[in-house]
């Protein structure tokens, strides 16, 4: 088994200053965080003219080291290091007045570095900087922040604390075995020529401490009036893209063997089946130690050989443990250790949206109005989590008996920062279900925020009408063809600012959709006349094709009326 490993020194020197202003910092996390949060570089070089420099680069490293791993694994490494990086700096803002009411009271440059899988993130504010040393090319990655007063001043033009809100460059490389970082404040790189540099990275690639302490010392001999920082980084490892044994541990655990009632695994005792399709079973069980009655999903046999699938499968438990809604199935813990491959949820007591669709067949706007709004609470928390379900259909929501709506299912979810892992097979299995897929998802495009989106419109749709929005399933032949079929031609009943809504929830085009949840539910909830003007605009913007079609067709006739005429 194959995983991203490095070898990595630095050094720090406060030189011929009273004190150290620089501040550096590594971690390499654990494994799990390893995975999906990575391995983190960080340098700062606290503003010399600030009062509150060494605090303030101190803070910034101490913070991110901390608050970065802190963040949701299902972030992107970019979410998760420019939302944490924006809240140190607003801190370091804020903190700065004690020290200077001018605003310059706790300044810092910034320059990060995360190694994930097989990808680089750099992340860059101020006059440090981050090399790369790739065979014998030495290239800075990053770009100075700084302001030109004549041929031999400068300033720096952009520093952690200067602003309450801070605009920070982001790149991104990719990582080859052997690759050498190299980051450095200016007190260093200033007073080192590149070819030095480069002769000392080269000739300590097996002690990356002994090659940081030498370029800095070389940095404080060459007259070096700064603190002088630096850190070397060599990438040893990547993940193996052709190394199945990175996925062996998903099929550690064996599949269950058939069950049906009376049987017991782990004690839980199985008390019937509640579903079964070819790729999964579901199982109501009974806890032998509490009592308590739970469900069992099991993997179809059909896929124990299948490493995609299996992945899939665990997935759904795990995304299930990071989403704390009532609106959201809730995981549970098996009271045993699993000899088996199986995952625990809640045992909701109700029934389906289909089977709620078909007992109320002509429902109350507002009833429509309060499972919507319950549907769009846990989509959210997908949502803040940078996770897209793209499954959702009526046979994905439960409601209970007290009226509370629960979405289930998570195999088809899409999570960013997972994404970004290094995964040696490719994802083939379906993505949504037909009547209920975003268009983009036909063209190959990846589900986004905006995918749910539509599906949330055309279950509103369907549960008001009965029907699709567009009269029949979409598919790659006929987006080009089809049209919105008004809410009122099924139900006269439904008011036309409603119907504008799930016009607009619905569009083909995601960027003319709704962009965000709370959008479509005001509208819902009471007339947005703008969109209702809209709703009513010319035939040729609303549908340009048919508006020519129409027109060419109009023309056709008046030919023919006046051939005819001439003619008699």
């Amino acid at each position: 088994m194959s995983t991203l490993s490095i070898l990595a020194g630095q050094a720090s020197d406060k030189g011929l200053k009273a004190v150290n202003e620089d501040c550096c910092g590594i971690r390499v996390p654990s494994t799990d965080l390893l995975n999906t949060k990575g391995i983190s570089l960080i340098v700062a070089d606290g503003v010399s003219s600030s009062s509150g420099g060494r605090e303030a680069s101190e803070t910034c490293v101490r913070a991110f080291m901390h608050d970065y791993y802190s963040t949701p694994e299902t972030w992107t490494v970019k979410t998760s290091a420019q939302k944490v990086l924006g809240a140190i700096n607003r801190w370091l803002y804020g903190q700065g007045a004690r020290y200077d009411h001018s605003g310059q009271g706790m300044l810092t440059t910034m320059s990060t570095l995360v190694l994930k899988s097989t990808t680089a993130h750099i992340f860059h504010v101020g006059d440090s900087r981050i090399y790369r040393l790739r065979n014998n090319d030495f290239e800075r990655l990053t770009r100075d922040h700084k302001t030109w007063a004549g041929a031999e001043r400068s300033f720096l033009a952009r520093a952690m604390g200067a602003d309450l809100n801070i605009e920070i460059d982001y790149r991104k490389v990719s990582l080859q075995k052997q690759d050498l970082y190299f980051l450095a404040t200016d007190g260093v790189f200033d007073f080192v020529h590149a070819k030095d540099i480069v002769r000392l990275l080269q000739g300590n690639r097996d002690n990356p401490d002994k090659a940081a302490r030498e370029i800095m010392s070389l940095a404080l001999t060459n007259g070096s009036n700064d603190n002088a920082t630096c850190q070397v980084c060599i990438i040893e490892q990547l993940p193996d893209e052709q190394d199945e044994s990175f996925y062996q541990k998903l099929i550690e655990l064996p599949f269950p063997p058939p069950l049906s009632s009376g049987h017991v695994i782990d004690d839980l005792l199985i008390i019937r089946e509640l579903h079964a399709s070819k790729r999964s079973q579901v199982y109501l069980v009974q806890n032998k130690k509490n009592n308590e009655q739970v469900v069992m999903k099991t993997p179809s046999v059909n896929f124990d050989d299948n490493a995609d699938y299996i992945e899939a499968f665990l997935n759904e438990e795990w995304i299930g443990k990071r989403i704390n809604s009532p609106h959201v199935l809730k995981i549970v813990d098996p009271p045993h250790q699993r000899r088996f491959l199986y995952y625990l949820t809640e045992y909701v007591d109700g029934q389906s949206l289909r089977q709620w669709m078909n007992d109320h067949p002509q429902p109350d706007l507002q009833e429509v109005r309060n499972i919507i709004q319950q549907i769009i609470r846990g989509v959210r928390c997908f949502q803040r989590l940078e996770m897209v379900h793209q499954d959702l259909k009526p046979e994905n929501i439960l409601i209970d008996r007290n009226g509370t709506v629960k979405i289930i299912d998570f195999g088809s979810t899409k999570i960013a920062g997972i994404e970004e892992t290094h995964q040696p097979f490719e994802q083939n299995f379906p993505i949504a279900t037909i009547d209920y897929a975003a268009p983009e998802l036909f063209e190959g495009v990846p589900g986004t925020h905006l995918s749910d989106i539509f599906s949330i419109g055309v279950l509103c749709y369907e549960m008001l009408t009965g029907h699709l929005p567009y009269g029949k399933p979409l598919s790659l032949r006929n987006l080009k063809r089809v049209n919105y079929v008004p809410a009122k031609y099924h139900n006269p009943t439904i008011p036309a600012w409603v119907d504008a809504a799930l016009e607009k929830c619905v569009r083909i085009k995601a960027n003319r959709r709704y962009a965000t949840l709370s959008e479509f539910q005001m509208d819902i909830s009471k007339p947005n006349h703008a969109l209702i003007k809209q709703d009513h605009q010319a035939l040729i913007e609303k549908h340009p094709m048919l508006f020519w079609k129409s027109v060419a067709l109009i023309q056709f006739v008046i030919i023919l009326l006046l051939l005819f005429a001439l003619l008699r």
